[in-house]
């Protein structure tokens, strides 16, 4: 099959070249693994991938790399991730039973006693050895570049935070066209994407351990990545799908001076990663947004960026439609036992500390709820965004869609900027 052909059968337009972008999220990637499945049902079913650019973060970059490794028929990769997430259990992720925890938290309260042991110091609240087995299982790595030779895909990146160098730096495996690039705490580096940049992207602090590779140790890919669509768009993205893994109606603060509690340890740690996987993505479509709408009113102007002129990047952007803290606050029960006890302890079993459990929540009943209400939310938009797959024009100059409920807080209703120098 031509490369043509290949674009074709995708519903490619041709002139355009279209991203997957999945940032982390912990367990809450399972709504990711929904609104995949409802495109891969939009699409004819032999489609092979309609994404030539994945770029992953955290759970993320797991889902993107099974993604790039099944590359040829989109739909089988689709369904792999899906059995995956719907029988999940948090055995699967981290070593779960009574005797681990244990010694883990009488290790770091030694730790903190002591004032430190040396190389005997803990590497991390939780060991996620059975993750890093279940991934060395169920992904071929070889294929991904099987992948980029047969055409299916452009490139997959995969980002995770130097500790040394502090830089965000995202790995990617793609043709010989994608080049390095570096700019200010984030650069872009070629390396054939393996396990070890799986489990550094996936390394939340504290709570998994660091990774080492080469010569520096990293952690999550969330924890520097200020623009998340950037390797996208430095790999030639120009229209990109977003799947996000917060519902952003914002709550609502308490009038009850005598109902406003002390945050918990468990909230200010649920508080942290939904910054850590969330915030840097809201800036960057604002960022994007801006831009787009520069460019849509300066009718014969040209912005030139340090690679060439700036260019519009569209963005369709999926969000869950209910409050994910809810949907895991039905399913907390279904966790063993210990680490419902270490999670009680942190003040997180209840609703103010909910956040932080629906990361940490890889439990079937959960993963499978979420599955569903991403491709339901995916399904509502079908139309769109089986046309946005396809390459059909979107009228909106900010080049952002699903950001209607945020117009008032972000720039999706930009005003009208006044730009001279056009002719």
């Amino acid at each position: 099959m031509s490369q043509q052909e290949r674009n074709n059968t995708a519903g490619w337009s041709g002139d355009r070249t279209n991203a997957l972008v999945l940032p982390g999220g912990g367990a809450r990637g399972a709504y990711q693994v929904g609104v995949l499945r409802a495109a891969a049902e939009l699409l004819p079913r032999r489609t092979p991938s309609p994404f030539r650019v994945l770029s992953g973060t955290s759970a993320g970059a797991i889902n993107t790399t099974v993604l790039a490794s099944r590359a040829r028929l989109f739909h089988v990769g689709v369904a792999e991730l899906e059995y995956v997430w719907r029988n999940f259990q948090s055995s699967h992720v981290f070593k779960t039973d009574a005797l681990t925890l244990s010694r883990n938290s009488l290790h770091w309260l030694l730790t903190l006693v002591t004032g430190g042991l040396g190389r005997q110091n803990p590497l991390a609240l939780l060991d996620n050895d059975p993750l890093r087995q279940l991934l060395k299982r169920r992904i071929n790595f070889a294929a991904i570049q099987k992948s980029i030779d047969a055409g299916y895909i452009d490139s997959l990146s995969v980002t995770a935070a130097g500790y040394t160098s502090a830089r965000s730096v995202s790995f990617y495996q793609g043709t010989p066209n994608a080049v390095p690039w570096h700019r200010v705490r984030r650069v872009g580096r070629r390396e054939d994407i393996g396990l070890e940049h799986l489990m550094a992207s996936i390394a939340v602090p504290i709570v998994f351990p660091s990774v080492r590779l080469g010569l520096e140790y990293f952690g999550d890919g969330a924890m520097r990545q200020a623009t998340p669509l950037s390797p996208a768009v430095h790999l030639g993205a120009d229209r990109i799908l977003v799947i996000g893994v917060r519902n952003e109606v914002m709550d609502t603060p308490s009038m009850d001076e005598e109902e406003v509690a002390y945050p918990s340890l468990g909230r200010v740690a649920g508080y942290v990663l939904d910054a850590l996987f969330m915030d840097g993505l809201s800036a960057d479509l604002e960022r994007m947004a801006r831009i787009n709408t520069m460019l849509s009113q300066m009718s014969g102007a040209s912005l030139e960026g340090d690679e060439g002129p700036l260019r519009t990047i569209e963005a369709f952007v999926m969000l869950p439609s209910e409050d994910v803290r809810e949907i895991a606050a039905r399913h907390v029960h279904e966790m063993p036992k210990a680490v419902r006890m270490l999670l009680g302890g942190l003040g997180a079993m209840n609703k103010g500390g909910m956040q932080l459990a629906s990361y940490l929540l890889f439990e079937s009943g959960y993963t499978r709820e979420l599955i569903e209400l991403g491709y339901n939310d995916a399904m509502k938009r079908g139309e769109e965004l089986l046309g946005f797959l396809q390459g059909e024009p979107m009228d909106s100059p900010s080049g952002i869609y699903g950001w209607s409920d945020l117009s008032s807080e972000y720039t999706v209703r930009l005003k009208a900027l006044n730009i001279s120098g056009s002719e």
